[in-house]
């Protein structure tokens, strides 16, 4: 199932509306980040894994796929944590898409789930 949530992308003084599609595919567990991701968006894997499983849910083993659009934007920092999360939570059915897709979503997870204020 593909999930679509909603995020944006600093382009100097401009955000710029990012739709992030996340795919779950079944298959060999693996985890793939693309449309131009810093380093930091690309390790947002692990922090997400962590909050989701120490928020109770489970962490899907299948391979998923995670695109930030527009492809030619880069994406930088830890913002994408939320709405990336939010993403797997619907393509599994815990998000209704309708909820999902209505709301721009930025923020940082801590491992325990929550969400940083900064």
């Amino acid at each position: 199932m593909i999930a679509k949530t909603y995020t944006y992308a600093i382009q100097g003084i401009d955000a710029v509306l990012v739709e992030v599609e996340v795919d779950i595919a079944t298959g060999l567990p693996a985890y793939a980040t693309v449309g131009l991701p810093d380093s930091a968006v690309r390790e947002s894997r692990d922090r997400i894994k962590a909050a989701l499983q120490n928020s109770g849910y489970a962490f899907p083993m299948d391979r998923i796929t995670v695109n930030l659009a527009p492809a030619s934007i880069k994406k930088e920092g830890s913002g994408f944590d939320l709405p990336i999360a939010i993403g797997i939570l619907t393509a599994i059915g815990m998000v209704p898409q309708d909820q999902a897709a209505t709301h721009v979503l930025a923020g940082e997870l801590a491992l325990d789930g929550r969400i940083y204020e900064r």
